[in-house]
């Protein structure tokens, strides 16, 4: 295989447009910057007409949010249907079986097969980190494209222990290209399965030899933790080219792995998501001629994407310049930064020049390390000499020092206050579960973690805060709980609490970084959206059992706190007219518990974590859970009913947790009192395994 040389194109030629990271929907709300993803993502396309390919190859993160909102969504089925519906003709076939391909689909076929769609240019996709599917149904964006007919998404995973990756088989001619797909997983999960070999590759039975193995991938390639990562030497080297997605900034030009002897694409993100120097770089995508097992990957440049800029100024290496015992020296910092942003805005101009697709605002960053005594100055004062000129004008400046001694990471505490004056978008770069494992590595011994491990909580905590799972983190605790009672009661621990913080922590370890891990998580996703469901099915029975239209008062888990009284219209009962002042006062305001006795009584809702922070989720369950004590661990039981398939498991839930629940049942007798019931919640996820002819044969390579 080669990567050099012109291919012709002819009959045998594979023509495919290749891009990753395009973030449709970052920063919409943005005055300035708000349509950059979406006409980037129209040149991407338009590219695609104009170089006449077979089809668009997507290495995920098409959307930046996990749900998009309705202008992106419109935008991008705009443009699609725009540039990728027509009556040009595809020109190759599919050879393998599609229902294996696409069996997560209601439409398990390639979109231009379907004879009610008619499409010119397919499109393949994987999907990434920022658009992954979620939720007990286990949808994502990319699905609803792929539901409308726009895109093929390929990649899916249905196991959390093992992957077996079944290719694409396309054929042009006498080209044959086995495409396989990973969409993103995390990546510790996926670093796991590699060690333990759980990844299967599976290949075609015949002529293995003639097939352009090519691989699209969306993971860490760069080393972020131990096995935070995806090291290249865990591929399957019978591959040609690996299309790495999830990395922004761009390499695209291939790069041979000797070791395994395939090569490497990083077509890098087609919009600028952080102010660091990898986003910096030229963006590309590539316009990949596969014939036979020769390869070329052409760069085209992308036109419209806005200008970055970004320089490091160290004040301490120009002594001659200004010195911290200078009077007046924030004065010469000052001018001299905005020089430098002068010379980046100067540059920018220049470049732009003969070529208005475009941005005329763009991007600065002056990165300034005032090591060494100086200190620093207003960052606004100084971004309002610049607010027409750029693209970011609240983020020109990012003052950095850098320590002189490293201190003991375990003797000093993470600085919150610190953290949230970081520029916005190095805060949007963080990782949750990075900050959560970063302040129990911190935190007191008193405080530490003693049922949950870091990588769980943080796990939850991000479920919490990327996709609105309002109770991940109390279901995950409460689920823990469970457990571990249950493993102290077959364990029969001697009632001891040296004894019985043993064995929890004997048993928290040896959780860590296993499948079990993961699957507490899901589980806790789960319960938190059966609870949602719950509470808006019992919200809706509430508001129509009601004559009128009730205020609905909101209540915390732990008690009821009545709202003032509030003189209505409404009787507080249909005894008469000679009801004392007070009753007509409490008629529309009183958040009373009963049920239709009166007719301007209102219903309450219990609604435990509607308006909750995290630190309020956490520090409630914390308190329930520390009401009994330790050794008395049977006052609260939680009965699991396993059924004989692993997916369907019934929850009932007795004792404490029953009374947190209430149901809004109102009687039709008129009686002040109201009864409460729990009815348990039932999930069934069918996943009948159906035995079919497969055509590959598995490839697996035994790693130590």
């Amino acid at each position: 295989m080669t990567s050099a040389g012109n291919t012709i194109d002819d009959e045998d030629t594979f023509k495919i447009l290749i891009a990753t990271d395009i973030h449709l929907g970052y920063l919409e709300k943005d005055a300035i910057r708000g349509n950059d993803t979406f006409v980037t993502f129209d040149e991407i396309m338009k590219q695609a007409v104009q170089n006449e390919v077979d089809f668009v190859l997507l290495g995920g993160d098409l959307f930046h949010d996990n749900k998009p909102s309705r202008k992106t969504m419109h935008s991008c089925m705009e443009v699609m249907r725009k540039y990728c519906m027509g009556d040009r003709p595809i020109v190759f076939e599919i050879i393998s079986d599609q229902a294996v391909n696409f069996s997560h689909s209601k439409f398990p076929w390639v979109n231009y097969l379907d004879d009610n769609l008619n499409i010119s240019i397919p499109v393949f996709s994987v999907h990434g980190n920022h658009d992954d599917p979620t939720g007990a149904d286990g949808l994502c964006a990319i699905d609803l494209l792929s539901c409308a007919g726009l895109v093929n998404h390929f990649g899916r995973s249905h196991s959390v222990e093992k992957l077996e990756v079944s290719p694409v088989l396309l054929q042009k001619g006498n080209t044959r290209i086995a495409l396989y797909g990973i969409g993103s997983i995390p990546d510790e999960r996926l670093y796991r399965m590699f060690v333990n070999n759980q990844v299967t590759m599976l290949r075609p039975r015949e002529d293995e030899d003639v097939w352009f193995n090519l691989f699209v991938i969306h993971q860490n390639r760069s080393k972020h933790g131990a096995t935070n990562y995806i090291p290249e030497q865990f591929l399957d080297d019978f591959l040609d080219l690996v299309v790495w997605g999830h990395e922004h900034e761009c390499k695209i030009a291939p790069v041979r792995n000797e070791q395994q002897l395939f090569y490497v694409t990083q077509p890098g993100s087609s919009v600028i998501t952080s102010l660091s120097p990898g986003e910096a770089v030229k963006k590309h995508i590539g316009l990949l001629r596969v014939k036979g097992k020769k390869m070329n990957l052409q760069k085209i440049p992308l036109q419209t994407v806005r200008q970055f800029f970004i320089q490091d100024v160290t004040l301490s290496d120009h002594p001659d310049l200004f010195s911290p015992e200078q009077p007046k020296v924030m004065d010469k910092v000052m001018a001299y930064c905005q020089e430098k942003v002068e010379e980046m805005l100067e540059e920018a101009e220049r470049e732009r020049l003969g070529n208005p697709l475009t941005p005329e605002k763009p991007l600065i960053r002056l990165r300034v390390d005032y090591s060494g005594g100086f200190e620093v100055f207003n960052t606004m004062r100084f971004s309002q000499k610049f607010v027409d000129r750029v693209a970011n004008p609240k983020d020109i400046l990012h003052f950095i020092r850098h320590r002189e001694a490293k201190d003991n990471i375990k003797e000093e505490g993470l600085d919150f206050g610190a953290l949230l004056s970081r520029p916005n978008s190095e805060v949007l770069q963080l990782r949750v579960e990075d900050l959560v494992k970063e302040y129990f590595q911190t935190a007191e011994k008193n405080v530490q973690l003693s049922l949950l491990t870091e990588q769980g909580m943080g796990k939850a905590v991000q479920e919490f805060v990327d996709k609105e799972e309002r109770d991940a983190i109390e279901e995950l605790i409460n689920y823990q709980l469970e457990k571990t009672q249950r493993f102290l009661r077959e364990r029969r621990v001697e009632a001891t609490e040296e004894k019985i913080d043993e064995e929890i922590r004997q048993f928290r370890d040896s959780k860590r970084n296993t499948a079990e891990e993961d699957e507490e998580v899901q589980e806790a996703i789960i319960r938190a959206k059966a609870n949602r469901d719950r509470s808006e099915t019992v919200r809706g029975d509430d508001l129509n059992l009601s004559d009128e239209p009730a205020d609905i008062a909101m209540e915390s888990d732990e008690e009821s706190i009545s709202a003032p009284p509030v003189r209505g219209r409404g009787r507080s009962s249909r005894g008469g007219r000679d009801q004392s002042t007070s009753k007509r006062g409490r008629g529309r305001g009183a958040a009373s518990k009963s049920g239709r006795g009166g007719r301007g009584q209102k219903g309450s809702l219990s609604s435990p974590l509607k308006n909750k922070s995290i630190m309020d989720v956490f520090q409630a369950s914390t308190q329930r859970t520390s009401r009994g004590n330790t050794s008395k661990l049977d006052a609260e039981e939680i009965t699991i009913e396993d059924s004989d398939s692993d997916e369907n498991v019934s929850f009932f839930k007795s004792s404490r947790t029953k009374q947190k629940l209430t149901s809004l049942s109102s009687s039709k007798r008129g009686s002040q009192s109201q009864s409460q019931s729990l009815k348990g919640v039932c999930f069934d996820d069918d996943d009948d395994e159906v035995d079919e002819f497969d055509p590959f044969k598995g490839s697996r390579r035994q790693r130590k």
